[in-house]
């Protein structure tokens, strides 16, 4: 169904005078060989074939335009159901979502979809723009009818994002840019005006530090960074920063980027980051601030849309991307399937295209993670085709399973004086258990607790003789861990 989403932002850019005479004058012959009369503002934005042929939006649409308070990327998503995939994809990255509602029909089970997903990723402000005014009269009881049906709905949602309600009309220009003179009812804002002035704010600079590590950069000798995009945090020279999986600590030592050397860094710039120690860093693992580490899983509840006309089952291999790194893993439970006409949760043996549920996946070694509310890029995944690599699926987590925050490590501190090898080798063995560990000075590998004040402390200790080779090495961290799991620390 066509709400009229490219026209709208078509008259967006026009009516601000955002748009090239070159643009135009192709719009303009477009729209007299397709003998729809006057200027068709939508081709601005369907640059597909197909979308002009049919006059529906397939693809996702980027246009960039700016006014004198803010500079704006408009992200022109599908409306129809068959491309919910593409509108996620679009939504995923946005401060603000726009959900056109059609005066004649009103609150549809598309606008639900959308205005879901959108909360599901996290976007908190929706505008819920009722266009198409000019054909129902310019009405205000059709709009406070369609206003009531769609709060309705988003009071069920329970996280609705802050919402605003704008008549408009996208052909005739009434309140898009400007305050439209044929609804004296409607008191509020222009969508324009809107947009220039909702509250928009970035706590990525005031959550924990997330750098997940993309490449490691070595030009010469002398000089070796680590190279990656800032998920949250901020990043200065001298910083303490903790290395995961490795759990070992250090400082920075510079941060440099194209233009040089930084003073700090902030979300979501993209660095290079030298450390002030030559430590194992290598592609997937991440830089955290000490103290404030994210969860070590190896299963975790997620929410998930299906993207592929292949079905969605548990037990099948898939790959999951996780920030900088992809690894093999399963969907060990599909726990319901969404309704989205009446969020209704509903058993599901699978997902099919277009639809979401709630899923338990397991990967082959634990990922660190945020929950999806409290960091998009350390909470969220994609699920890819092992074998051609197509993407079928994107997740948002919402926080370990159940029954691995029952198994929950007990805290311990193991002191390793004089053998940092055994340190290092049991540091690695508990990480790949999921358990989150920090090493401190003096060689002690401490395995952070859940539920601290629920749990004692418990002291391993090792003698002082010297260890001959690797092979002892190994088996004394394989001794320890024995002995860890008999003590319930470990599982």
């Amino acid at each position: 169904m066509d709400d009229g989403k490219s026209t709208l932002i078509g008259r967006l850019l026009f009516d601000s005078q955002t748009v090239y005479e070159d643009q135009l004058a192709g719009v303009r012959k477009a729209t007299r060989n397709s003998a729809n009369g006057g200027l068709d503002l939508s081709l601005l934005t369907d640059g597909l074939r197909a979308e002009r042929e049919q006059g529906i939006t397939i693809d996702v649409a980027y246009r960039y335009f700016a006014t004198p308070r803010r500079k704006f990327i408009i992200a022109d998503t599908p409306g129809h159901e068959q491309y919910t995939r593409n509108m996620a994809t679009g939504a995923s990255t946005a401060h603000l979502a726009i959900v056109l509602i059609d005066a004649r029909h009103g609150v549809l089970g598309q606008s639900r979809r959308h205005a879901f997903i959108a909360t599901l990723l996290g976007i908190s402000h929706l505008v819920i723009a009722v266009n198409k005014m000019d054909l129902v009269d310019y009405s205000e009881d059709v709009f406070r009818s369609i206003r009531e049906d769609f709060s309705a709905f988003a009071a069920q949602i329970g996280r609705a994002p802050d919402m605003q309600f704008i008549p408009l009309s996208a052909l005739c220009g009434d309140n898009v840019v400007h305050r439209s003179t044929r609804m004296p009812w409607y008191t509020g804002p222009a969508l324009l005006e809107y947009l220039e002035t909702v509250p928009l704010s970035d706590d990525r600079h005031e959550a924990a530090l997330r750098l997940p590590v993309q490449y490691v950069i070595r030009p010469n000798q002398d000089f070796r960074g680590l190279a990656g995009q800032l998920a949250s945090g901020v990043l200065r020279p001298g910083d303490p920063v903790t290395v995961l999986p490795s759990g070992r600590q250090t400082r920075v030592r510079s941060v440099v980027d194209y233009s040089g050397e930084l003073a700090e860094a902030f979300a979501p710039m993209s660095v290079t980051v030298r450390l002030a120690e030559e430590l194992d860093v290598s592609r997937g693992d991440m830089l955290v601030a000490p103290g404030h580490p994210p969860q070590a899983l190896r299963r975790f509840d997620a929410t998930l849309v299906w993207m592929n006309e292949k079905t969605a089952t548990a037990d099948r291999p898939y790959l999951l991307k996780h920030t900088t790194q992809t690894l093999p893993a399963r969907i060990a439970q599909i726990r319901h399937r969404v309704d989205i006409h009446t969020l209704a949760e509903q058993p599901a043996a699978e997902l099919r295209l277009n639809e979401i549920g709630a899923v338990r996946v397991e990967v082959q070694r634990p990922i660190f993670v945020d929950p999806y509310r409290e960091n998009r890029l350390t909470g969220s995944f994609i699920l890819l085709d092992p074998i051609t690599n197509e993407t079928l699926g994107a997740g948002m987590i919402e926080g370990g399973a159940e029954e691995d925050a029952d198994r929950a490590p007990r805290s311990a501190s193991i002191a390793l004086a004089g053998h940092p090898e055994v340190l290092w080798a049991l540091a690695r063995r508990m990480v790949d258990k999921g358990h989150p560990v920090t090493v401190l000075p003096g060689d002690v590998l401490v395995v952070t607790p859940v539920e601290a004040a629920s749990t004692p402390e418990v002291s391993v200790e090792l003698d002082g003789r010297p260890l001959d080779n690797e092979t002892e090495t190994s088996q004394t961290a394989d001794r320890i861990l024995q002995e860890l799991v008999r003590r319930g620390i470990s599982a």
